[in-house]
């Protein structure tokens, strides 16, 4: 299969930077490799991650060993109901000695937000990271002011059934580049995780082996790895194919399929190539499509997931022929 290539890009310069950011993490996240490597594709592609999953699993450590190894600042913010937007984005406060007002910035503000249990908190402080995730941006009395380059939210919420949440509507879930599931460790991870725990706190391993520098520079290698037009068809076909499955009420947004081209070339440059085929397409289709869609009654009450369907259609969708 023949590939139109960039021959400015020099991937094998940096393609290397990202594998010492996956192998430093993993020293903290024991066992979940593929979990690791999706987060790390969804930074490289300016993505935001929502993880859902229980109490315990590591969460937070993922988000603390990412912030170590690639030199971020990085903050956390627990959401409760009682979280105003202002401790997102920060607020002004009147300063007598200037007789000004001073911006105090939210917890927001930083290189790696983790937004911990976002389905606490209110629907309008959820709405207040909206512009932060999607713009870059935060507006505080009229004032527009940048976010940090690179900049990245790792949001946690619990599954349904747990007391005092509410699952985030479409619109916001939409936000996110990819949506994962951590899981438990298996049984041998789990002893590794322990013993770590015995000897030392295993974040305190964890070297800065890139800067933020660093990662910008690969977020924009990631944007210039070539899509032919087949392949952008290909991710199109996908879409539409949501869009009219008879057991879907909502398909794929066009932000949607934005993400999945991106995602794709993330996942093209952590496989050191500097093109997209189909199979990067298929390898993240699940992680950013699974969240965007609306499951209808008659599949529900049939048991059918999200996740059946989409495999059904990727069986589906004739695979594009590149020449």
């Amino acid at each position: 299969m023949a590939q139109e290539t960039n021959n400015n890009l020099h991937l094998e310069n940096v393609s290397p930077k990202a594998v010492q950011v996956m192998e430093e993490v993993k020293k903290v996240i024991v066992g979940k490799d593929a979990i690791i490597e999706k987060v790390l594709i969804a930074i490289l592609s300016k993505g935001h991650v929502l993880i859902e999953d229980i109490p315990g699993v590591g969460k937070t450590t993922l988000a603390l060993a990412f912030s170590k190894a690639m030199s971020l600042d990085y903050r956390r913010l627990q959401f409760t109901p009682d979280v105003l937007p202002t401790d997102v984005t920060g607020f002004s406060v009147y300063n007598k000695a200037t007789d000004s007002f001073t911006y105090k910035p939210g917890a927001a503000v930083c290189n790696l937000f983790l937004a911990d249990e976002i389905n606490r908190t209110s629907s309008k402080t959820q709405s207040a990271l909206l512009e932060v995730m999607e713009e870059g941006r935060v507006t505080v009395d009229g004032i527009t002011r940048e976010m940090p380059k690179p900049y990245l939210v790792i949001a946690t919420q619990n599954p349904i059934g747990s007391i005092g949440t509410q699952m985030l509507p479409e619109s916001q879930l939409d936000r996110f580049m990819i949506r994962l599931t951590m899981g438990y460790p298996d049984a041998q991870s789990e002893i590794d995780i322990v013993k770590g725990k015995q000897q030392a706190n295993p974040l305190e391993t964890v070297n800065a082996v890139v800067t933020g520098e660093d990662i910008v520079a690969m977020q924009d290698l990631v944007e210039q790895i070539y899509v032919h037009d087949a392949v952008y068809a290909y991710m199109v076909a996908l879409a539409n194919a949501t869009r009219v499955h008879p057991l879907l009420e909502l398909g794929v947004s066009p932000r949607g399929t934005i993400a999945l081209a991106r995602m794709s070339q993330a996942h093209a440059f952590m496989k050191g190539r500097d093109y997209v085929t189909p199979d990067d397409v298929q390898s993240v289709f699940h992680d950013v499509v699974e969240h965007r869609v609306l499951l209808s009654p008659k599949a529900r009450v049939n048991d059918v997931t999200a996740a059946m369907i989409l495999d059904e259609i990727q069986s589906q969708v004739e695979l594009p022929v590149v020449k």
